[in-house]
């Protein structure tokens, strides 16, 4: 990645403000992500996050503020909207469904079909050769495209829920607590796909209680506090106590 590309911004946000009510989950909240960078977003619970992703992603309108993609103001009525644009957020929940295999899971709502006259079938081999190669190309190892998820580990799961986020030109992807519920050796699986996103020049965004999580793979972090922007810095010019003490509205 040169650094011309490195400067430019992809998603901005600017002065967002989110209230639900009398209560204020966002106040006068800015980010902004590059191509290719892995920006981690610290905070503790309550801190805004998650409502701030969820505005990104455009499953919330922001009540105040606006929101850039590659230089433009948009507006997300849905996130078909902005999955339309390639933003792509990965839950928490994954919302996998479980008794399907790995490539339905990854069409899930955009299987690929076949005419025979003004009939449409879904073309199966073309399912399977596109996951097959996408999961390839991510260096997600499974047995088959043809697995069923209930057969799959914690981390072969976050995985296909990631290459389902990514399967259809993916400019940016946003990851909620990608490794809350994995075991050590899964979580470096993840680690190592996020690292693999930013070389493919995905921007990444990933909200984390780990700090470990966030000082692997991060190139910039951000830390949140009651709903407003309360520090950032490059992750070379901080350190581990300095963040935790931002998570906690404290700065050295």
């Amino acid at each position: 990645m040169n650094a011309s590309t490195f400067n430019e911004v992809i998603l901005e946000a600017k002065n967002v403000s989110k209230f639900f009510g009398t209560i204020t989950a966002l106040k006068d909240a800015n980010l902004s992500l590059r191509p290719g960078e892995v920006l981690g977003v610290v905070g503790d619970n309550g801190a805004g996050k998650s409502t701030l992703m969820k505005v990104l992603s455009g499953l919330y309108n922001p009540s105040e503020g606006s929101i850039y993609f590659e230089g433009k103001e948009v507006f997300f009525s849905s996130p078909r909207d902005s999955q339309d644009l390639g933003i792509e957020m990965v839950y928490q929940d994954l919302s996998l469904a479980e008794n399907l295999p790995i490539g339905d899971n990854i069409f899930l709502g955009r299987e690929p079909t076949r005419s025979f006259g003004p009939i449409k079938f879904l073309d199966h081999k073309k399912r399977k050769q596109f996951t097959e190669e996408h999961l390839a190309k991510l260096k997600i190892n499974v047995k088959s495209a043809d697995q069923k998820v209930e057969e799959l580990s914690g981390g072969q799961r976050q995985a296909v829920a990631i290459a389902r986020a990514t399967a259809f030109d993916a400019k940016i992807v946003i990851m909620d607590e990608p490794t809350a519920a994995l075991a050590v050796k899964e979580v470096g699986m993840v680690l190592d796909l996020i690292i693999g996103l930013k070389n493919l020049g995905v921007g990444v965004i990933v909200i984390s209680h780990r700090m470990d999580d966030i000082f692997s793979v991060s190139d910039r972090v951000m830390a949140l506090f009651q709903g407003a922007n309360f520090a950032e810095s490059l992750l070379k010019e901080t350190s581990r106590d300095e963040v935790v003490g931002w998570i906690m509205g404290k700065k050295i």
